[in-house]
């Protein structure tokens, strides 16, 4: 006990430098509802002055000068003041969180007389400046208690009581952290103005009080940094439903797009889908990203959409086509890009369909592209087109065998294709022992367990590599 008179001062002095910072960083919390907010920096900026004037007291009792006459008689009267203000503060904020988060439409009655009880309190505290109901200062101007100081710390007391019950009975209204915040700052300083009665010379109530509404700051802070955590979840669980539904969105019409191409070309049943697997195929095994290849797959699924602007006499005519019927074929890349540049995210649908035809050699169309001015999606497609055009019956020919496939992509290596994802195709076709790439024939192979695993041993084979 005598460490703590003989330190209190610059106990109290540091305690005062941290309520007036934690007072101005109140200002700015944002987080905080505006009245809270503006309630707390009341509490923490009168708690400043509670500890500032509490110490001048000290300071300057005894001092038999003009101005230690007038400090110790200000500083006094501003203590005991500051003390119901404080207390009277917390009545207001437990009323706003009991609105706000108890829902509460009115002022509970007991928040009320707490409200009448700091009037009486302050009352009585004026009236005692005159009457020495509470104190005296003898003639070295030094303080002391009357037989009227019990009264001064019933009041507070009293409200402390009545803000404990609110308390206690709207608990269940009342987010946990808050009703332990709460809990703390009402009966840690009751315990401690009963200490206080036997503790002359040690203001233990005022440094408790300051201390309190610090520790209600952290509290409110900490719930509140909760409450933006969960919102911050919430947040993004509502914006990754909803990329599910855009992406869910985004799927059904490539299936609806790609299924009007189905239906126009009977020849080639299941071409989209297989296109875009072996896309995606070529591009796991070329090391590229989870999301790289999934841009892959969606644009080799919708690369041959602009067949449906070419005649359907033209699309399924049995034999080859005249050269003028070929010159309308050629034309589907293009109507292709003029369909999906509609679609400005994502924008790589529109360059797989554009340019899948180019060739590394320039000599493709409808660019005349050459090299690594195609785009490297077109590029990937490109081969994998080629390859299920060739392992795919056709109005003109039927199935070409594998190895004669193979030796088609290896010539076309460096003139037709990308000569990386042309040997990137060979080694999906050395690899397909089972001919499970060969033998996708439809829509509904999608969902294979042996493509699947292909796929999934594939991705396998090119990160351990």
């Amino acid at each position: 006990m005598k460490i703590l008179v003989s330190h209190q001062l610059n106990i109290m002095l540091f305690l005062s430098g941290i309520c007036f910072v934690i007072a101005v960083l109140t200002v700015f919390t944002k987080s905080m509802p505006r009245k809270r907010r503006n309630i707390l920096a009341r509490l923490l900026a009168a708690a400043t002055f509670l500890l500032v004037f509490d110490r001048y007291a000290y300071m300057y009792r005894g001092d038999v000068s003009e101005r230690g006459y007038w400090m110790v008689r200000l500083s006094n009267f501003l203590v005991f003041f500051l003390v119901l203000y404080i207390v009277h503060s917390i009545t207001h904020y437990i009323d706003n969180v009991l609105r706000q988060d108890g829902k509460l439409e009115e002022t509970p009655n007991r928040l009320v007389l707490c409200d009448i009880l700091y009037v009486v309190g302050v009352a009585l505290l004026v009236i005692s400046q005159f009457t020495d109901l509470y104190y005296t200062f003898d003639a070295q101007n030094v303080y002391h208690r009357t037989s009227g100081y019990v009264v001064c710390y019933a009041m507070p007391f009293l409200i402390i009581l009545l803000q404990l019950s609110v308390i206690l009975q709207h608990r269940h209204t009342i987010r946990p952290l808050i009703v332990v915040s709460l809990v703390v700052n009402t009966i840690v300083p009751m315990i401690i103005s009963i200490i206080q009665l036997f503790a002359y010379g040690l203001s233990l109530v005022n440094i408790t009080i300051a201390l309190m509404g610090v520790v209600l700051y952290i509290f409110v802070l900490i719930d509140f940094n909760e409450d933006l955590a969960k919102a911050r979840t919430r947040e993004i669980e509502f914006y990754k439903e909803r990329q599910r539904k855009e992406h869910s969105m985004f799927v059904q019409t490539a299936e609806a797009l790609v299924n009007a191409i189905e239906a126009k070309d009977k020849y080639t049943n299941g071409h989209s889908i297989r296109v875009a697997l072996y896309s995606e195929l070529i591009a796991i095994k070329a090391g590229k990203p989870e999301e790289e290849c999934e841009k892959v797959f969606f644009a080799g699924l919708l690369h041959d959409v602009g067949k449906i602007g070419i005649a359907d006499t033209i699309i399924n005519k049995e034999g080859k086509l005249t050269k003028q019927e070929f010159e309308e074929v050629k034309r589907h890349p293009v109507i292709g890009y003029q369909i999906l540049s509609s679609i400005k995210e994502p924008p790589y649908l529109s360059t797989g369909a554009r340019y899948h035809h180019e060739r590394y050699d320039g000599k493709g169309y409808p660019d005349g592209l050459k090299g690594e001015e195609i785009p490297e999606i077109a590029r990937i497609i490109s081969v994998a087109d080629a390859y299920d055009a060739m392992t795919s019956n056709r109005s003109y020919r039927s199935v070409m065998p594998q190895d004669v496939v193979r030796k088609e992509i290896e010539k076309g290596i460096g003139t037709q294709f990308d000569p990386v994802f042309a040997k990137i195709m060979l080694e999906l076709i050395d690899e397909d022992i089972k001919h499970t790439i060969k033998n996708m024939k439809d829509w509904h192979t999608v969902a294979s367990e042996e493509l699947i695993n292909l796929s999934l041993e594939t991705g396998e084979h090119s990160r351990s590599s």
